[in-house]
């Protein structure tokens, strides 16, 4: 069964209606990727919020930390799981096959982080995502000193508790809107999967 067709509820301006350098952002995505996320057209809705999005993605998933880009898009995974984010854990969840090239990862992060055999360190950070998610007025010295035990540096979990708190908003607007997964991102390191169990 086919997903809805929309990009988003809201609806999107028409590309060529955007300004130059928004419209150079996005041949960019087609040429690199072969397609624009779906979150920035709908982003493009109110053109500097588009900006501002990019920029603190930009930031917080790429920029250097003690954490790396595969956790960082795990953390991305259980946080839209406890949302319940389409988009997000659609999105994330095929960057955390190709990241990790484990075809099966992004699935066990999705439906239950807890059956996937993390490292102590990386169960720790998920369960802080978790916890940060659901229940953050629960959060507490423990949690932060139990990260410090597992090796994580005060900037570490700075960043960890930054990307769990971006997550948070961006599962919330692409709730509030409806926005629909680029149809790539479905088939994104599938064939190991096929071959695996072929």
């Amino acid at each position: 069964m086919p997903q809805p067709d929309h990009i988003s509820k809201l609806g999107v301006p028409d590309r060529s209606e955007l300004d130059a350098d928004l419209q150079q952002v996005f041949v960019k995505c087609v040429d690199k990727l072969g397609y624009v996320p779906n979150v920035l057209s709908a982003y493009s809705l109110r053109p500097q919020r588009l900006r501002n999005f990019m920029s603190i993605y930009n930031e917080i998933m790429l920029s250097p930390s003690g954490l790396s880009k595969l956790e960082r898009e795990m953390v991305a995974v259980v946080v839209s799981s406890a949302n319940r984010c389409y988009y997000c854990l659609v999105a994330h969840g095929a960057a955390v096959r190709q990241l990790s090239g484990d075809p099966e990862l992004g699935e066990m992060l999705a439906l239950n982080y807890r059956v996937a055999d993390l490292d102590p360190r990386q169960r720790l950070m998920m369960d802080f995502a978790w916890k940060l998610t659901t229940t953050p007025h629960l959060v507490d010295d423990s949690d932060r000193d139990a990260l410090s035990q597992q090796g994580l540096s005060t900037e570490d979990i700075f960043d960890l508790a930054e990307t769990v708190a971006f997550f948070n908003l961006s599962n919330r607007m692409a709730s509030a809107m409806e926005i629909i997964p680029n149809s790539e991102y479905h088939t994104m390191m599938r064939g190991e999967a096929n071959n695996a169990s072929g």
